[in-house]
């Protein structure tokens, strides 16, 4: 397959699966294809907060808890959006309802992914008598058996197994733009459904992050333990969201491949292989956001290029 290299850095796109459609996220704009039931595609553009263009986005170890708490929020309303053309409503999750739709999340995630192994983990340091080391060690095994476990588990699901392989045709199309490939469904069908930048690789390098943080923590007790879990999330996803992103711009192939070889490994449970009516709608999400977002950076050099022009210290 022939390829175009480019020469300039590339913005770094994403995107997420819906039902039945592909939401992709650019550097000012987002756009969710979505297919409807009558078989055409549903097209839905528009401006990202201004959370993404402010200095925020820009601070290491800052950045990356309000880019995935707004990615929270964009992705729930694409989620709405993609079940709205499915049902032929127009039902919104706003203001009260949404913040309490993503706290009930994150409640339920911290409870069962951090909470739960610390407990059990507790519980086999009082009754078999193992020191604090092992604990914190096979608290960390539980927690990534869980996750494991759910990962699994969901896409045993008909529906959500409909959902990760629009999650692959996200992944090959991010992969072929990003190669220089030609967007159409016969050249981006074979490119891999795995990608560094993916979601799941986030969750796995929590997972592992954890492990070594929590291991360097003296004895607790159980309440100690908790407190500390819960305090230590915002560094946890932090110190996730820098590694993914220096993973994602490593050079070396042999490094890349190091580095990223758990997490694109894990992605074979998060992602499925898509069909060609998949990579339809991913194509055509992309190809939105893109058009949608080199529209705005035209007009805002054509702005600058004006103030440039009529500038009494250039003239």
């Amino acid at each position: 397959m022939e390829t175009i290299i480019l020469k300039k850095e590339l913005p770094s796109y994403g995107g997420q699966a819906v039902i039945e459609g592909v939401m992709m996220r650019g550097s000012n704009t987002c756009a969710i294809a979505v297919r409807s039931p009558d078989q055409s595609i549903e097209i839905k553009s528009e401006d990202l907060g201004s959370l993404y263009r402010s200095s925020f986005s820009k601070m290491p170890f800052i950045r990356g808890l309000f880019i995935l708490w707004d990615a929270m929020v964009l992705g729930i309303r694409a989620l709405t959006f993609s079940a709205n053309v499915q049902t032929g409503e127009d039902e919104k999750i706003e203001g009260k309802e949404l913040a309490f739709t993503l706290l009930l999340s994150l409640t339920l995630g911290v409870v069962i992914f951090f909470l739960l192994p610390a407990g059990a983990a507790q519980l086999a340091e009082n009754f078999l008598g193992i020191n604090h080391i092992v604990s914190n060690l096979l608290e960390g095994i539980i927690r990534l058996a869980l996750l494991l476990g759910y990962m699994w588990g969901i896409g045993k699901i008909d529906e959500i197994e409909r959902v990760l392989g629009y999650h692959g045709a996200e992944h090959k199309t991010i992969n072929a733009f990003e190669a220089g490939a030609e967007l159409e469904v016969a050249v981006v069908r074979d490119f891999p459904r795995e990608h560094t930048r993916c979601g799941t690789a986030f969750l796995f390098t929590v997972v592992i992050f954890s492990i070594v943080l929590f291991s360097l923590i003296g004895d607790l007790t159980l309440i100690e333990r908790f407190v500390s879990r819960i305090v230590f999330i915002p560094l946890l996803a932090s110190l996730a969201y820098e590694y993914i992103r220096m993973t994602s711009r490593i050079k070396s192939p042999l490094l890349l491949q190091l580095f990223s070889a758990p997490n694109l490994a894990l992605q074979k449970l998060t992602t499925r292989e898509p069909d060609d009516d998949m990579l339809e709608i991913s194509i055509a999400a992309f190809k939105a956001m893109y058009e949608h977002e080199t529209q705005e950076q035209k007009i805002k050099e054509t702005g600058s290029n004006r103030s440039m022009e009529t500038s009494p210290e250039l003239s």
